[in-house]
């Protein structure tokens, strides 16, 4: 949390929910200047409780503001985004934190007589804020929250791209069971989600229908599906033959209905990539206005692309919020707790994982992105993969995404790119 002098702060704790909200402040010495006071999680509400701040703030010594919230979901953006940027409080250098639920849950245990209710937790909020238990980044407005939407909604996509397509292969392996097993080079297309494999999978009813059709047919339908795009088309067809003798025969009644199915797939799949392209555009129209020297930065990081880049700075914010790269390793949740009692020590130190879990999504995967392009980064990953004998990958890969954030930092805070003679 930012340092400021507590004798002369307010600590505002807010319960956020759907319908309403309940505002409890407290001074330094724990005595109540609104008392779990409900308001409506309106743009009404919002001015209210807005009034309420001001007019305390206006008739007392305070000199500063700090607002804490829970970060639940999405109903807490209106009004962290309205305080965070209210004029009428800007004097008063509010500070307003979204917090990690478990952690306010897990102070909460620290009281022995508190019961269960929205009052009672926007108390605990505040005095969460009064003893200084903050340690992350205060809301930094809705600049960043637009282009955060989208790497959001892109990350959404892609899994509902996967979701589809993992299902999808369960129909077509009842309906033609050899072609979902194929792999690699034995796979009769490049694209097996492809425009070629839709109609070899929707327009032929059955997999007997395919090894009953002349190869010559076969053939000259494969070229034509693929508008000769595939170099040999005869082989393709043997493939396909091949592997529609070898499936299994199901009952006529089902080719059909698994027929539909598929076809229903490959219908989502391709909406699925539409949109895919048109917010890649989007997202680059954003993180070029509003920060083009920092994502320059981080796209010459070899492994980098403009998914791991905008998705990082969307999470991340302005690296100057950050006072070093532990405070950054932290706020991503890619931190160990050490265990040691006495003369023990665990060997196991799971990762805490309390901390922005898109921000450390994008982090864990570009480090498995770098692994492959930088060699130093690679000697680490191998390094600690072969110093344990479970969950190798996962824990090097981790350890390898805490040593990226140190690169990362350091690019970011000089504004230098990324040189290969300048390896964190």
């Amino acid at each position: 949390m930012k340092k400021v002098d507590y004798l002369s702060t307010l600590f505002v704790g807010i319960d956020i929910g759907a319908r309403q909200n309940v505002v409890s402040a407290i001074n330094f010495e724990q005595e109540f200047l609104i008392k779990m006071k409900p308001v409506p999680n309106t743009q009404s509400g919002a001015d209210q409780l807005e009034a309420i701040l001001v007019d305390i703030l206006s008739n007392s010594t305070f000199k500063t503001v700090i607002i804490g919230l829970e970060s639940t979901s999405f109903y807490g953006v209106h009004i962290a985004n309205f305080l965070s940027a209210s004029e009428k409080l800007i004097p008063y250098k509010p500070y307003v934190y979204c917090l990690n639920p478990k952690e306010v849950a897990n102070y909460k245990d620290s009281f022995n007589s508190l019961d269960k209710n929205d009052g009672v937790d926007s108390f605990v909020i505040a005095d969460f804020a009064r003893v200084g238990r903050i340690h992350t980044e205060p809301w930094r407005g809705s600049q960043y929250l637009a282009l955060q939407r989208l790497t959001r909604h892109r990350l959404h996509i892609v899994e509902c791209l996967t979701r589809e397509k993992t299902y999808m292969l369960s129909n077509v392996f009842l309906k033609f069971s050899e072609f979902a097993l194929l792999q690699g080079e034995d796979h009769p297309f490049s694209n097996k989600y492809g425009a070629t494999a839709s109609s070899i999978l929707t327009e032929f009813l059955s997999s007997e229908d395919i090894a009953n059709t002349s190869i010559e047919e076969l053939v000259d339908f494969v070229s034509r599906k693929s508008r000769k795009r595939i170099s040999n088309p005869q082989i393709t067809a043997e493939i396909l033959q091949q592997a529609a003798r070898n499936s299994y025969r199901l009952d006529k009644c089902l080719y059909e209905p698994l027929t539909t199915s598929i076809a229903c797939s490959f219908n989502c799949i391709q909406a699925f990539d539409k949109e895919l392209k048109a917010i890649n555009k989007a997202i680059e129209k954003a993180v070029m206005g509003m920060n083009p020297v920092e994502y320059q930065i981080l796209m010459s990081i070899p492994g980098f692309g403009p998914v791991y880049s905008s998705g990082i700075l969307a999470e991340l914010g302005s690296v100057h919020a950050f006072p070093n790269n532990d405070a950054i390793a932290k706020y991503a949740g890619i931190v160990w707790k050490e265990n040691q009692s006495g003369g023990f020590k665990a060997e196991n130190t799971p990762m805490n994982k309390a901390g922005n879990r898109y921000l450390r999504y994008y982090l864990i995967e570009a480090a498995g992105s770098v692994v492959c392009h930088i060699p130093e980064y690679q000697k680490f990953y191998q390094k600690k993969f072969a110093e344990v004998t479970t969950h190798q990958h996962k824990r090097a890969l981790a350890l390898t995404s805490r040593k990226l954030i140190r690169m990362i930092f350091g690019l970011l805070a000089k504004n230098q790119l990324y040189s290969s003679n300048r390896v964190d």
